[in-house]
């Protein structure tokens, strides 16, 4: 591919010897300088992809931001910064983590670190654009790329606007690629307004589907038999670690209560939580002091925890995109996965709806199924 050797260094330090699939296809056009539209399954290395071209593409004699991260979470905004410090250990190469929240700095503190000189700031839209925008900290004369994570998400109704008003402020000549594990349709219509020309890595919709993660149901009948059915599996199943998805954050908090009072040690994670406590307990499970985390959507994408060998959704996700996301917490890298999922009777619609459009088949759930390997 022809890398930086210090870049090779780092990619070699995290323990990558060969380029997933789109690591093979996406790195070297995006070094290049093209618009790319990139799709690749949950795991896949997509991170490690767009982090590698933008510090192959960065001049460090120029002490200016030459690329933005775009991510529509502090969660996955962090998980970004980590992936491209270690990928850039062995270069002179400043990466600044731009997010609010609790325990951030303030933007005067951002501003003051900004102005000793940035290579690449990775952050979420509301900040970036107020960076940029607002206060003039963040210039962007000498942006040659701007990355946007989680594409289809960004590029919804809630990040759009946002979207638009940061390329307003890039130069002419600046590439824009996004990254996603779906792209749908209405996705890449958009993306003709403000692309030119971009390479397009896609794969079809039947193929999104993991071919790591084994996918089941249990046919729970009634919705208050689902907690049975957890805490059956739960002392039946050998379990690295495990993810469970709820429908709403009050559900979250129910189903945490009711295991805690048989004795299951959870722990649980929700958007309305404070920011703080998240992180902490995120770092818990990624430490693999807890094992089981009870979570809602909010955690579907881009959230990485080697260990997690089996994703549950105790609750069918509202949309079809993020049942891929959901599952694709396990199983990351090439590892097998397990996928669980609780139907009632008033989910078979919804069931057939996601297994149709994935041209997937759900197997119902074997007594004795070993997830340990």
């Amino acid at each position: 591919m022809g890398l930086k050797t210090n870049l090779l260094r780092g990619i070699y330090s995290l323990g990558f010897e060969h380029p997933s699939f789109i690591q093979q296809r996406a790195i070297v056009p995006v070094y290049q300088g093209h618009d790319c539209i990139c799709q690749a399954q949950s795991g896949t290395g997509k991170t490690a992809a767009f982090s590698t071209a933008i510090l192959q593409l960065i001049d460090t004699s120029v002490q200016e931001p030459q690329a933005i991260v775009l991510s529509p979470t502090r969660h996955l905004a962090q998980q970004t910064y980590r992936v491209m410090k270690d990928l850039a250990l062995h270069m002179d190469i400043n990466v600044h983590l731009l997010i609010g929240g609790l325990g951030q700095p303030s933007n005067r503190a951002h501003a003051s670190m900004l102005a000793d000189g940035v290579h690449v700031v990775v952050g979420t839209p509301g900040r970036v654009n107020q960076m940029v925008a607002e206060t003039g900290a963040l210039r962007t004369e000498r942006i040659k790329i701007l990355v946007i994570d989680e594409a289809d998400e960004m590029l919804d109704m809630g990040f759009k606007d946002q979207v638009y008003d940061l390329i307003k402020y890039l130069p002419e000549a600046a590439q824009v690629c996004l990254f996603s594990a779906t792209m749908p349709q209405e996705a890449l219509e958009i993306t003709e307004k403000f692309m030119r020309d971009p390479v397009r890595i896609l794969i079809k919709k039947e193929e999104v589907t993991l071919d790591g993660i084994d996918q089941y149901f249990v046919d729970v009948v009634q919705e208050e038999y689902k907690l049975d059915c957890l805490c059956d599996l739960y002392e039946s199943l050998t379990i690295s670690q495990a993810i469970i998805f709820c429908r709403t954050k009050r559900k979250v908090d129910w189903l945490l209560e009711k295991m805690s009072e048989r004795d299951f040690t959870c722990s649980a994670l929700h958007g309305e939580m404070d920011q703080r406590d998240r992180d902490l307990v995120v770092e818990e499970f990624r430490s693999g002091s807890s094992r089981v985390l009870l979570t809602t959507d909010c955690l579907a994408r881009g959230f990485d925890c080697q260990q997690v060998n089996l994703v549950i959704n105790f609750d069918l996700p509202v949309k079809r995109a993020d049942y891929i996301h959901r599952i694709g917490r396990s199983g990351r890298f090439g590892r097998k996965g397990v996928a669980i999922n609780f139907i009632t009777a008033g989910d078979i619609r919804q069931m057939r709806d996601i297994e149709g459009y994935y041209h997937s088949m759900w197997t119902e759930l074997p007594k004795n199924l070993d997830i340990s390997q």
